[in-house]
């Protein structure tokens, strides 16, 4: 390991909402939302850090932090005085206001950077998903003599207006960024259908980093973001700014040629599409190189269990990933991923659906392109996803290519209205991210009793497999 990488400090932005994740973000923050049936989406980027040999992490979180301070608590400690992931929540240092954008969350957190005395300093998001050797990337800002490096990394034109959009030179250097761009972003040359774009991810010079933190708070004018206004006007001002081409990292056990994997989960569309990669006959990002381990919470679960129910056929299960704890009982999954502690009942069909940790789905039932947030139980005989007309009168949140979404502990009997928890009732009633959505629904699904929390897990509690419980 260099030396480098011990002196660094690096600061994982947790505070986000992701609001195009509701409801999955109506209780939680996205960094927190479940991934790949065992995972949290932030356990991806402190791998990355972990596996590069970096020890000194802060995490700011802000939104709905509670299941991530807990999950952090709990399952990520390095040891030692000078290892550690950090809880830092917002604190007000910097006046009555929490944090205000990127760079803010930064600035308010001056006293860290300081404190750190490193000679660079990483900044990275903690919501989206890839295997990404960062010792590599430091590596190149340091050779570059950079100010700030930027990681980098094409998408379709189509997608562009997510990102912000960089032009460089021949050297690598930075000389235009769009942020978020509606229309006319600037795309590779000679490849007028992608664009290059921000990954969210930085080096800095801790000297610089503070000093340009210090100059943006002080700008009335500024919105106190990374990618609106901070790197703009260091590429202005003629800092010596460069991207990290991240199509050049290579991950340690990895096959030679093995593409670059990133993805911006901001929206169920993409959250739901990056899941059905990783269950994937050939997953287009790895989680079974021992090299690079993905680390997340070790739970007391039992083995997955596939069974035979009675006298019901066997368990009928393709292209899909089964997490501890879980039983399929003379089911059929096709192109599922399954969350742990999770029950799919005899006769039960589900196809193409992300089914999250606790759920309970009963005999016959029939589930296509579904999400199920944790908790969530399906009755006997309900279907979901057979019927799209059916589904738009019954489901508030449906996607534009027909992904039903269920919020946390809900019931969907085999007929008449879905029952929603009330935990998850008051928290989607005020969140702005579902709110309208849910009421256009009102009257059309009934909220659970008192005693029923969204916490409470559906999954399994049986002695018999006798496929007629809900």
């Amino acid at each position: 390991m260099p030396s480098y990488v011990a002196r660094t400090a690096c600061m994982i932005m947790a505070g986000g909402k992701g609001s195009r994740l509701g409801p999955l973000t109506s209780h939680r923050a996205k960094p927190s939302v479940p991934f790949a049936g065992r995972y949290r989406i932030i356990d991806f980027v402190l791998s990355n850090f972990v596996n590069s040999g970096y020890r000194r992490l802060y995490v700011l979180t802000q939104y709905m932090a509670s299941s991530l301070i807990k999950h952090l608590n709990r399952n990520w400690h390095l040891g030692g005085v000078s290892q550690y992931v950090e809880v830092v929540p917002a604190q007000m240092r910097m006046g009555e206001h929490w944090y205000r954008g990127t760079a803010d969350s930064i600035y308010q957190n001056l006293n860290l950077i300081r404190d750190s005395r490193a000679v660079n300093f990483a900044v990275f998001g903690g919501d989206h998903i890839y295997k990404f050797a960062i010792d590599q990337m430091e590596e190149a800002h340091i050779e570059l003599d950079a100010d700030l490096t930027v990681a980098a990394f094409p998408v379709p034109k189509s997608e562009a207006h997510h990102f912000g959009v960089i032009q460089i030179d021949e050297a690598g250097r930075i000389v235009g960024f769009q942020e978020k761009p509606r229309e006319n972003a600037q795309t590779i040359p000679g490849r007028p259908e992608w664009c290059l774009v921000s990954m969210g991810n930085y080096f800095f010079k801790t000297d610089t980093l503070i000093d340009v933190l210090i100059e943006d708070a002080n700008d009335p004018h500024s919105a106190h973001d990374f990618g609106k206004n901070v790197i703009p006007k260091m590429v202005a001002e003629g800092r010596r700014v460069f991207i990290y081409d991240f199509g050049k990292n290579v991950i340690p056990g990895e096959p030679k040629g093995a593409a670059p994997y990133w993805r911006d989960v901001g929206t169920i569309e993409s959250y739901f599409q990056a899941n059905m990669e990783v269950r994937s006959r050939l997953p287009a990002i790895n989680l079974y190189n021992r090299q690079w381990r993905i680390r997340t919470a070790q739970r007391d679960y039992p083995p997955a269990r596939f069974v035979r129910a009675g006298d019901e056929p066997s368990a009928d299960i393709d292209d899909s990933l089964v997490c501890e704890g879980s039983i399929v009982a003379s089911a059929m999954l096709r192109r599922v991923v399954l969350g742990y502690d999770s029950y799919v009942h005899s006769r039960a069909e589900v196809e193409d659906s992300v089914i999250l940790s606790g759920c309970n789905i009963g005999a016959r039932a029939r589930l296509r392109r579904v999400l199920l947030d944790k908790n969530c139980s399906i009755a006997p005989g309900a279907e979901i996803g057979v019927d799209p007309e059916a589904d738009r009168r019954r489901f508030p949140f449906i996607t534009e290519s027909g992904i039903v979404v269920l919020p946390k502990g809900t019931h969907v009997p085999a007929s008449g209205p879905l029952e929603i928890v009330h935990d998850m009732d008051f928290l989607m009633r005020n969140d702005p991210a579902t709110q309208q959505a849910l009421g256009a629904f009102d009257g059309l699904y009934t909220i659970s009793k008192r005693e029923r929390h969204s916490f409470e897990s559906s999954g399994p509690r049986y002695t018999k497999y006798s496929g007629n419980k809900p």
